[in-house]
């Protein structure tokens, strides 16, 4: 029943996918359609592949299982931080999952991770990881930009090679409908949690936080849930 319920699913999201077509080819010609292409044009004149750009847009190229949405069956996907897509695995085919409400959050069973569509209202937006979940909740957004490849300048030189390149995490707290964005020391935070600004004092008095780091902000975060 499951199965069947899935093609169903399928055939809906390919009908989507063909409405939307022009909101998918309008990120850099990545993507045909609903079927993921990994070509990508280089000033160079020439349709470079993945394979042939060194590193990765996958923190795992590998397709894992998850749970796209409530009542479907387990998926197999991987999250595309050059894109900024899911792309999921179906029929031999790679697929691009829509960006709908409905698809809104994708929970990776292993290694367990979630990925949720946000939009920040700042610069960012799309899928991010979610760290911390809870009344205040801590994302972190990952993004890859394809830095070209540059011709040989004379006879003497070789040509550059195209490579991915990550740049580094951004990270957001959510209060609320609101959200800031890579905290930078303790007055931003206290500015934003008058009430708890005793409990904030002591707990930076014990714990020298580094807002740089994920795993420091995700103690805070979880020290604002408490």
């Amino acid at each position: 029943m499951k199965k069947i319920f899935f093609c169903i699913l399928f055939t809906a999201s390919c009908y989507t996918f063909a409405q939307d077509a022009g909101l998918v080819l309008s990120r850099g010609d990545f993507a045909d359609g609903s079927t993921f292409s990994n070509r990508i044009r280089s000033k160079t004149g020439k349709d470079l592949t993945y394979e042939d750009v060194t590193g990765s847009p996958y923190s795992n190229v590998n397709f894992l299982s998850a749970k796209i949405a409530d009542n479907y069956e387990k998926t197999p996907v991987r999250y595309n931080s050059y894109t900024d897509q899911i792309e999921f695995q179906r029929d031999n085919k790679v697929m691009i999952l829509p960006e709908e409400t409905q698809f809104s959050r994708i929970e990776i069973i292993s290694p367990k991770q979630t990925l949720v569509l946000l939009d920040t209202k700042d610069d960012l937006s799309g899928y991010f990881f979610e760290i911390v979940k809870g009344k205040y909740s801590l994302y972190k957004k990952q993004e890859t930009k394809f830095i070209d490849a540059e011709p040989a300048s004379n006879s003497y030189t070789s040509e550059k090679p195209a490579y991915f390149k990550q740049s580094d995490p951004v990270y957001y707290i959510s209060i609320n409908d609101a959200y800031i964005k890579s905290p930078k020391n303790q007055k931003e935070i206290l500015a934003q949690f008058p009430d708890k600004k005793e409990a904030l004092n002591s707990f930076f008095k014990e714990n020298k936080i580094k807002f740089n780091k994920e795993e420091d902000l995700k103690k805070l975060v979880n020290f604002l849930n408490q």
